[in-house]
């Protein structure tokens, strides 16, 4: 038997305008994990959508185990042995992971429409013991943690009996601890002839999971090599086609005025005693494990929580914010870590999210000076570079990359002297992630003071000129670029004491 279980040649599919998918092709073996990468808008994604046939592909060929095939549906890639993972789950909330698993095809009794509820909890069972995962399979979905509802999606595919599993971005959301439980659930599939695609842009995990790694750039095949042959430079330079020579392209300043101050911040049961400036001319870094309360600090001095304790001060001035639209009204903006969620209306254009955070900078006599508003989009289009159709575009149609550019163009608009970054460069490739950063320098140059939260370290140590490191709702310790290592930091996350040494 052919060690290899899928094919795709020539894969071409065309919009209007554009072509997503450009002669891409990619094999997997049997028991391989073959990671796929690229930039945002290299093509990954629409590829996939092929495989699990919610896109149908204008050109190209498709072989399972050596057998031609056209995927006409997502059903019928399902009946093929085909499952895809994606970023957002596909699982009914009030359901039990059992029923979840089973959704649609419950054992019942006879020919009766009655469900056979102990067969039901047994195979649901049977399944996560397949892959070693120990859940109460009768517990509602919406009481199980990211990491878990990952493990009852796997086990939804292998109740179809998938023989190749697409997994997108799996990591993204994930803790330390749950991605190497998640890498260990893979190795087990594995282990069971199971093809794994894994997409993400962590390219650290291609080194840890991957057998080989196939890139993608502006939707056409770049190549495909075994991971133990690449290093991260040479993978870098075929995503962007050159090399980049500085992933982290930190500028340095002269540090200003203490621009923002927070003395005291307290909100019970989540953080106390928090304390720290931030300067013109420089990027604080707020660092600290899943759960640290480095988000719910950031949201308390954005005005969406309310506080039980502290003082936040702004140029020297104690203030008081109690709401978001306070927070703009004094020149805070908070860049927030679920932008498609809470950062962006996915629905609506470039422009509109463009000025929404200000939009009664815009409005003479009650009307919205449409001209003006085109005009100020366009700005800012051209000066973050980015890449759209144009400024009616929806943003839910751009890339990672681009959408945070445009979370930073709303915020720029309101002359936010003040922007607090929680996780920037999530779900973003690596060359977004240099724009990113770059754009960080140019706030910087122009007297705007940047707290950036993250879970990356090497990100924080990269880009920041201080970090701050929370542990148990607190700040346990502040480190010097000089100072910063990974070691030192995670020694500080964990309360352990050694890290002052």
């Amino acid at each position: 038997m052919s060690e290899i279980l899928l094919e795709m040649r020539g894969m071409i599919k065309r919009y209007p305008g554009v072509v997503a998918v450009d002669g891409a092709q990619l094999t997997l073996n049997r028991g391989e994990v073959h990671c796929l990468i690229g930039e945002n808008g290299a093509g990954k994604s629409t590829l996939m959508k092929i495989l699990a046939g919610a896109i149908v592909p204008d050109e190209g060929e498709i072989r399972i185990a050596g057998d031609a095939v056209t995927i006409e549906s997502p059903n019928h890639a399902q009946q093929l042995g085909i499952s895809m993972i994606y970023q957002e789950f596909n699982l009914t909330p009030f359901l039990s992971i059992a029923e979840n698993i089973f959704l649609g095809r419950e054992p019942c009794y006879g020919r009766t429409p009655i469900i056979d509820w102990p067969t039901l909890y047994s195979d649901a069972s049977a399944i996560l013991n397949r892959i070693r995962v120990d859940l109460d399979v009768r517990k509602p979905v919406y009481q199980c943690s990211i990491a878990e509802q990952q493990m009852v999606e796997i086990a939804k595919a292998l109740a179809f009996n998938a023989r190749i599993i697409v997994m997108d971005e799996p990591s993204a959301t994930l803790t330390d601890h749950e991605l190497d439980a998640l890498f260990t659930l893979i190795r087990n599939l594995t282990e069971q002839d199971i093809g794994v695609i894994y997409i993400s842009h962590r390219l650290e995990e291609i080194f840890t999971l991957g057998d080989r790694v196939t890139v993608m750039r502006d939707g056409a095949y770049i190549g495909t090599d075994a991971v133990a042959d690449v290093t991260r430079d040479s993978i870098i330079k075929m995503m962007v086609g050159r090399e980049l020579k500085d992933e982290f392209p930190k500028e340095t300043f002269d540090r200003g005025d203490e621009r923002l101050r927070v003395d005291g911040l307290g909100r019970d049961g989540v953080f106390k005693d928090v304390s720290f400036t931030v300067h013109t001319g420089e990027i604080v870094g707020l660092t600290g494990l899943v759960g640290a309360g480095r988000t719910e600090v950031a949201r308390a001095i954005f005005g969406a929580d309310e506080l039980d304790a502290g003082q936040i001060y702004l140029d020297g001035e104690a203030i008081r914010i109690r709401s978001p639209r306070e927070a703009i009204r004094h020149g805070i903006g908070l860049l927030t870590e679920d932008r498609k969620n809470q950062g962006l209306v996915l629905g609506m254009s470039v422009r509109e999210n463009t000025t929404l955070a200000n939009l009664k900078a815009l409005v003479r006599g009650g009307l919205v000076r449409q001209r003006e508003e085109r005009s100020v989009t366009a700005k800012y289009v051209d000066e973050l570079r980015i890449k759209t159709p144009g400024i009616e575009q929806t943003v839910q149609n751009l890339s990672g990359g681009n959408q945070q550019k445009v979370v930073l163009a709303k915020w720029l608009f309101t002359h936010s002297n003040v922007l607090i970054f929680d996780e920037p460069t999530r779900g973003i490739d690596v060359g977004a992630k240099v724009e990113i950063y770059k754009l960080m320098n140019e706030l910087v140059r122009r007297g705007v003071a940047v707290l950036i939260i993250s879970s990356e370290l090497p990100e924080v140590i990269g880009m920041c000129d201080r970090i701050l490191v929370m542990h148990a709702g607190r700040i346990a310790g502040e480190l010097s670029r000089e100072e910063a290592t990974q070691e030192r930091i995670m020694h500080l996350a964990t309360g352990d004491s050694l890290a002052a040494v």
